[in-house]
């Protein structure tokens, strides 16, 4: 499953996109929901979480109204899968428990998780834009998970479930990064330089919002459910430059002699600013080296996570390639996207009013459609063992035809 960067800005240019947004402005995007579809579903989401050997109190965290709670609340002792350590690893019954008093679980570092996942990654990504990781955040009606705050990183955030409304202030941090200079600032810090308000937009599925790194947001799910795939770009800065530079000049004798030693003196202090600004010089000289240049090129252009690829039948002559389209082929799960469609009788027949058509049904499939379209997703095995009666395969391929399901 593979994204660009033109699918996820549709029907925005990219081009737009660079000229009036990139590193600007916040952008709201409309979509439908099948456009996130693929992406993440709440099937998705409880076979990842049911995968417990990967969580720990690090990577599944819980927020009940803008209060983190405590690792020890939900989790139990348990030991590393890789090293011999004690960690705390979450336990499905205690997070059951603080979900049913509207806690949010934010789950960390899915971004190489599933296709869907990884596929909004590389399309930012692919696009130059800098290391693209994912966290998933899930929340429930009225119940806030952060104050008004800003991110070291430009943010994208997928609406892959209902609707969240959020607050996008005036105010933004000058390029902040991962530093505690400015991850340790205090929350009147943020109440105070957030300014007011900007605007407050509803990210419904299907929805894109960007903001740049640094501009000062919060968010409240105004929907039952909410689920939003944020992906921070961390793209390379002017800092990165000086870590080249430090390979660079251990091949320098003057970086390598001895500063003038210093008595109090003078001329001592002389002696100091002078081989300062030496030093400076043979920097800036050595910043517009052609070597240089060409490593510091490479370094931006290859500034990603490397995940996926992995094809061990193929690696081995045993298979052809596999060509990693069919996300379908992961569970055999499709995302239901019908808005509300369901069978009507006309006279002694069953129809489906679709965006395509309409779609005449057999009785057997009209029962059958009425209870897939009412569900978030659903499987070729649950639709035959809900309804026998109704040929499966043909249902579903007629529905996906129809734009009323999406493969997960």
């Amino acid at each position: 499953m593979t994204m660009t960067l033109a699918q996820l800005l549709a029907p925005m240019s990219v081009e737009q996109f660079f000229a009036e947004y990139h590193d600007k402005q916040p952008l709201h995007l409309r979509g439908d929901p099948a456009k996130f579809a693929s992406v993440l579903s709440w099937r998705q989401i409880n076979r990842l979480l049911d995968m417990t050997h990967i969580w720990t109190s690090q990577s599944l965290k819980l927020v009940l109204d803008s209060g983190s709670i405590p690792a020890e609340a939900y989790c139990a002792p348990a030991t590393a899968r890789d090293i011999p350590q004690q960690l705390l690893q979450p336990v499905a019954a205690k997070v059951r428990e603080w979900v049913a008093k509207g806690a949010s679980v934010v789950m960390n570092d899915v971004d190489s998780l599933t296709p869907g996942l990884a596929s909004v990654s590389e399309a930012i990504e692919g696009a130059g834009l800098g290391k693209a990781q994912a966290n998933v955040y899930i929340s429930w009606q009225s119940h806030k998970a952060f104050h008004a705050h800003y991110d070291t990183h430009d943010v994208w955030a997928v609406q892959v479930e209902g609707e969240k409304a959020w607050n996008i202030w005036e105010g933004r941090a000058e390029w902040p990064i991962a530093h505690p200079l400015f991850r340790g600032q205090p929350q009147e810090h943020h109440e105070k330089a957030k300014g007011k308000l900007r605007a407050k937009v509803t990210i419904k599925t299907g929805d894109l919002l960007y903001l740049p790194r640094g501009w000062y947001h919060d968010a409240l799910a105004e929907a039952p459910t909410s689920v939003h795939v944020a992906y921070g770009a961390h793209a390379p800065v002017g800092m990165d430059i000086l870590n080249i530079l430090m390979e660079r000049i251990l091949y320098e004798p003057i970086f390598r002699q001895p500063l003038p030693r210093q008595d109090g003196s003078a001329p001592a202090k002389f002696a100091l600013t002078q081989r300062a600004g030496q030093l400076g010089a043979r920097i800036a000289e050595l910043a517009k080296d052609p070597k240089v240049m060409e490593v510091l090129e490479g370094f931006i252009a290859n500034y990603r996570f490397h995940r996926g690829g992995n094809d061990l039948l193929a690696w081995r002559g045993l298979a052809a390639p596999s060509s990693g389209a069919g996300a379908a082929e992961e569970g055999g799960a499709f995302r239901v996207v019908a808005n509300g469609a369901k069978p009507v009788r006309r006279g002694a027949e069953w129809v489906l009013k679709t965006g395509a058509g309409v779609m005449p049904l057999t009785p057997p499939e009209a029962e059958a459609a009425q209870w897939l379209l009412g569900r978030p997703d659903v499987t070729e095995a649950e639709l035959r063992g809900a309804h026998p009666g109704a040929d499966a395969p043909a249902l579903l391929s007629r529905l996906r035809e129809a734009g009323l399901l999406v493969p997960t």
